[in-house]
């Protein structure tokens, strides 16, 4: 940017804050025309928390994030871990004698497993003759015996795979019914956590699918009890614990058979609830990077999973684990930031990074389209960790707002926006203020995600989030090298474009109007957005970007 226009920028942020001022009775960000009392809202509206079998604790996390405009909570799910029979709990006890040899009285036993989420299962979730529900040495314990071959409770071959689910103990809470009762008290929305497998030893990426028929009736079982249990408003759905990248390779076509077996068993069981699969993004040129085409493919594969549930597709985007780029086209020859430089070196953007994760985000919702699966986004609340954001003992380090605004610039067409993950990552102090209190303290910050002018009319098109209720000023240059600026209040404001274009529902759009002119579209024009909150920020367009999308109305 050139130092005349760095100066006009300059000139246009202290008028707008001027005009701020000046105008306290400007429309409300809700408009409404009273004055800016509308209650900002921020893009991210869920987070992936861990349980707790408080439910003090639960109710204290849950009202936090209510209160940074969360509504949906989502833990994951606890693996079905294959196991012998010298290897089971030795607190298990039923009559003296341990678990696993109590239950193999006059049966075969094919293959042990201990499942271990915190929940005290017991009579609810013993639906067979041999199943157990006991209470030993201080802990639930309940023994789930199913045929190795054959449907119900009887093996057609006499062997059977027995499942020890427990070991809480017996004065502890329901983690999962605890969060299910305080989403439903807050109005908000709980994903629990689905059984997983054990991955493979080889490859170590994959899940260990050897016993697939016994993690399938064991899902189902997990889903009666929930429905048991569990049935109550604030229980949204369900979560796919193991993860795949978002690709169309047949290399991950394990996952997609976990996901379909599940997702069928989840619709059947609870035939009004959804689902929820997080892939991942690897953007990176130094690595197996993904394509735009390989995203937009993937993501059609996964849709093709949903078994007939409301399928969400939460594509985690990148930026924590520095595999993906949050940058705009017009920063493509810019230098990658510090955090995302100890992942891929240093050097720019384009130079590190295929493309904008945006430009996945536009892929995948190709890909999804026609079929019953949402597009939502899981940004990825840490960075990269680095000395100056040690995180605890957390393998990444603590991110900040601004990252997190540059980050929720490319997910505009996402119709949710998640994060991982409130626990640790927005909650320590790092070496500054905890995430959780940067985000509160700038719940009203405008994000622009794009802009467009149409120079002939003077239309100046800003799409964002938080944008209402104040002033925008902006700054171009015409044909003739003229440098322009103009100070205006929007002349439209369209609060449901988001809602119509099937992306956030929170993305409006604003239009003003500095009088036709011309523009030189080899040169960057400058709009700086100050809302009815005050805030204020700033966007360097390109005249080459795309068109708007405009909403229907």
């Amino acid at each position: 940017m050139s130092a005349g226009l760095i100066v006009a920028v300059l000139v246009i942020a202290l008028v707008a804050r001027l005009f701020g001022i000046m105008h306290e009775s400007s429309p409300a960000p809700d408009g409404s025309g009273e004055g800016a009392t509308a209650a900002p809202s921020y893009p991210i509206s869920g987070y992936f928390i861990s349980a707790s079998s408080s439910d003090e604790t639960n109710q204290k996390k849950l009202t936090d994030i209510k209160a940074l405009g969360g509504d949906t909570v989502i833990t994951f799910g606890t693996l079905l871990k294959p196991a012998t029979a010298e290897a089971m709990p030795a607190d298990c006890r039923i009559d003296g004698r341990s678990c696993a040899d109590a239950v193999a009285d006059g049966i075969k036993v094919n293959r042990y497993f201990t499942y271990s989420d915190g929940s005290p299962w017991g009579t609810p979730a013993a639906k067979c003759p041999r199943d157990r529900a006991t209470t030993s040495n201080g802990k639930h314990y309940t023994i789930l015996v199913f045929p190795a071959k054959g449907n119900g409770c009887d093996s057609t071959n006499g062997s059977y795979d027995v499942i020890l689910v427990g070991g809480s103990s017996e004065d502890a809470g329901d983690p999962s019914t605890s969060l299910a009762s305080a989403s439903t008290d807050l109005d908000m929305n709980y994903y629990a956590g689905l059984p997983s497998p054990v991955k493979r030893s080889d490859p170590d990426y994959l899940p260990d699918l050897s016993y697939q028929r016994t993690l399938g009736l064991f899902t189902e079982r997990f889903l009666e009890y929930q429905a048991a249990v569990n049935d109550v408003p604030g229980l949204a759905g369900f979560y796919h614990h193991t993860e795949m990248p978002l690709t169309d390779s047949k290399t991950f076509d394990p996952i997609l058979a976990l996901y379909k077996m599940q997702n069928e068993a989840v619709h059947r069981v609870f035939p009004t609830r959804g689902a929820i699969v997080s892939p991942y993004l690897d953007t990176r040129r130094n690595a197996i990077s993904i394509s735009l085409e390989e995203a937009r493919k993937g993501s059609r594969r996964i849709a093709e999973t949903s078994g007939g549930l409301l399928l969400n597709v939460a594509i985690q985007d990148g930026m924590g684990t520095g595999k993906a780029g949050a940058f705009l086209p017009q920063e493509a020859d810019a230098a990658v930031d510090r955090y995302a430089a100890t992942v891929v070196g240093e050097g720019t953007w384009a130079n590190k990074y295929v493309a904008p994760i945006k430009d996945y985000f536009l892929a995948a919702a190709s890909g999804l389209a026609g079929t019953d699966a949402v597009l939502w986004a899981n940004l990825e609340g840490m960075a990269p960790a680095t000395p100056s954001n040690i995180c605890g003992n957390s393998l990444r380090g603590q991110s900040n707002k601004q990252r997190l605004d540059r980050q929720l610039q490319q997910l505009s067409n996402a119709h949710k926006v998640v994060s991982f993950m409130w626990d640790s990552y927005y909650t320590c102090a790092g070496t500054g203020d905890p995430l959780k209190s940067q985000v509160k303290t700038g719940l009203a910050t405008p994000i622009i995600t794009d802009t467009k002018f149409h120079a002939s009319k003077g239309d100046v098109e800003i799409a964002g989030f938080n944008l209402t209720g104040g002033a925008v000023g902006v700054s171009w240059t015409t044909h003739a090298g003229e440098l322009k600026r103009s100070v205006v209040e929007p002349t439209g404001v369209d609060l449901t474009y988001g809602a119509e274009l099937g992306a956030n529902p929170k993305l409006e759009l604003i239009t003003v109007n500095v009088g036709a002119t011309t523009i030189d579209d080899r040169r960057e024009f400058v709009v700086t957005v100050t809302n009815g909150w005050d805030e204020e920020t700033q966007f360097v367009s390109q005249m080459a970007s795309a068109p708007l999308q405009r909403s229907a109305q």
